[in-house]
């Protein structure tokens, strides 16, 4: 045997690719569901903390600074263990896929939230200041006037990052999740071949690369004209 011919038994084998593909395409479809609840909750939370640091609440916004440097520099890989090997001591017991679901909620959540405050607050002051003097009040202004010109600022990085943290769903396998990477593994182990490996690589070139795309176009479309 060739070594061209080692190389595609071992990475391309169509008898192994056949036979593990219906748990790859599993995987596929955990993977999305994982990663769209991950997005909606990541940013909708992150949003909330902005807004409700713009209020100025000093003991709060130390407690929003807290929470979000410290899920900023947590590794994503630690707060999954934590949870799902940590919080059944304390009587909490998580799921693989919730905890997975939590962890890389809440490091979007940190890093969306430092987003959006610094789409927030680089909204020139005479926005607020003409916005108030029509009559409007804080949440009114907040609402109206800051926050669309905020939103449009923030959707290029928010658009990176959402990317970023939906390829965290790999991380998933370490506890058991059946996503694209976990079943891939699962089928190396049961086959002792890595093609498994390759259909979990096409599977995630399927998987990311429209939303790459979908990224470079949204921010490309909603980028301020200059």
């Amino acid at each position: 045997m060739t070594g061209w011919e080692r190389f595609t038994d071992s990475f391309f084998n169509a008898r192994v690719m056949a036979q593990y593909l219906p748990k790859i395409v599993e995987g596929f479809f955990l993977t999305v569901e994982l990663a769209a609840l991950i997005i909606v909750a990541g940013l909708a939370l992150g949003l909330l903390l902005a807004l409700v640091r713009a209020f100025g609440i000093r003991p709060l916004n130390w407690l929003i600074i807290f929470l979000v440097d410290l899920f900023r520099a947590l590794p994503p890989l630690v707060i999954i263990v934590l949870l799902f090997f940590g919080l059944p001591n304390a009587g909490v017991e998580l799921s693989g896929f919730v905890a997975s679901w939590l962890a890389l909620t809440l490091v979007l959540m940190a890093f969306s939230e430092e987003i959006f405050w610094a789409g927030i607050t680089s909204v020139p002051k005479g926005q607020w200041e003409a916005a108030r003097s029509t009559g409007l009040g804080f949440v009114q202004t907040l609402g109206w006037v800051v926050l669309p010109q905020a939103l449009r600022i923030t959707i290029p990085p928010l658009t990176n990052r959402t990317i970023a943290i939906t390829k965290g769903t790999a991380l998933a396998s370490v506890v058991a999740v059946p996503d694209i990477l976990g079943a891939a593994n699962a089928g190396v182990s049961f086959s002792f071949n890595p093609s498994p490996l390759t259909l979990g690589a096409i599977a995630y070139l399927v998987l990311f690369f429209p939303v790459v795309v979908l990224g470079r176009w949204i921010e490309t479309r909603f980028a301020w004209k200059r």
